[in-house]
C-alpha cells in the first residue's frame, strides 16, 4: 500500500528538499506549486525516474486567493501526511504594510493551510496514524523588527499547531511544526557578504542552516519514529534562539 504525502510549496528550496527526502524514504507525493510549474515539472521528472514504484503528482493551487484550499483539496485522493512548506517573506515597517499585504500573508500562511487541513482531515483519519507538519519560523517565536506582519502569521501557525494537535489527537493525527532559523535559501539572498557574516557570528553554530537540515527533521517527524510527539514547535536554528 503506497503512502501519500502532500507537500505544499514543493517548488521552494525547503519544499523541494523535503520532497526529495520523503521520496527517498518511500513516500508517494503530491507536489504543490502556484506559479513555478517548470520547477515542479523538473522535480517530478527526477523523482519519477529515480523512484519508479512510487507516484508523484503535480498539483496547482493559488493560496493567495480565498478559494486556494478548495482548489487544492479537489485534486487530492489518498493521503497520510501534509507538509506546509509554502509561503513568502515580507520585509517592511508595519506602518508601510498595506491591508492587501496583510491579507495575502494571512491567506498564504494561515487561512488556506488551515482550510486545506480541514478539507482533507477525513482522508488523514482513514489511517491509524497520520501527520500534519507546518514549517514555521524562528520569528513565530520571538518576532522581528521590520517583519512584524510576517512574524504575526508565523506565530499564528505555531498557535494552530498547538491547538489542532489537541483537537485531533484522538484521531491519531500528529500535528507539529519546525521553526527554522536562518536557512541559506533564495529568501535570504538579499543579504550581502558583510550582513551574512554578522548574522552568522550571532549563531552559536556560526553558520546558516541548509534546506536539507529542515528536510531531515521533517522526514524524521513522519517516519513513525516520532509518533509520541505532537503539538510541538521544534527549533532548527543552530542555537540562535533556545
Amino acid at each position: 500500500m503506497k503512502k501519500f504525502a502532500l507537500i505544499c510549496g514543493a517548488s521552494g528550496a525547503i519544499g523541494e528538499a523535503i520532497s526529495r527526502s520523503l521520496a527517498q524514504d518511500g513516500w508517494s507525493l503530491y507536489l504543490h506549486y502556484n506559479a513555478s510549474a517548470e520547477k515542479v515539472q523538473a522535480l517530478y521528472t527526477q523523482l519519477a525516474g529515480n523512484f519508479p514504484e512510487q507516484e508523484f503528482i503535480p498539483v496547482q493551487a493559488d493560496f493567495s486567493t480565498d478559494t486556494g484550499a478548495e482548489q487544492l483539496a479537489s485534486q487530492i485522493f489518498s493521503l497520510q501526511a501534509i507538509v506546509f512548506a509554502n509561503g513568502h517573506a515580507y520585509y517592511g515597517l508595519l506602518e508601510d504594510t498595506t491591508g492587501a499585504d496583510m491579507t495575502k500573508l494571512w491567506l498564504v500562511h494561515v487561512q488556506n493551510p488551515m482550510r486545506t487541513t480541514a478539507l482533507l482531515a477525513s482522508k488523514l483519519r482513514a489511517h491509524s496514524v497520520s501527520y500534519v507538519l507546518v514549517i514555521g519560523s524562528i520569528w513565530g517565536d520571538v518576532g522581528a523588527a521590520g517583519e512584524v506582519a510576517y512574524s504575526a502569521v508565523k506565530g499564528a501557525q505555531h498557535s494552530f499547531v498547538k491547538a489542532y494537535a489537541q483537537e485531533v489527537a484522538y484521531n491519531g493525527i500528529r500535528v507539529n511544526a519546525i521553526a527554522p532559523g536562518i536557512i541559506d535559501t533564495a529568501m535570504n539572498s538579499k543579504l550581502n557578504a558583510e550582513e551574512r557574516e554578522e548574522l552568522a557570528s550571532q549563531i552559536p553554530l556560526q553558520a546558516f542552516g541548509e534546506a536539507r537540515d529542515i528536510a531531515n527533521m521533517a522526514t524524521f517527524y513522519v517516519s513513525g519514529k516520532a509518533d509520541y510527539v505532537t503539538g510541538q514547535i521544534i527549533r532548527v536554528n543552530g542555537g540562535w534562539y533556545i
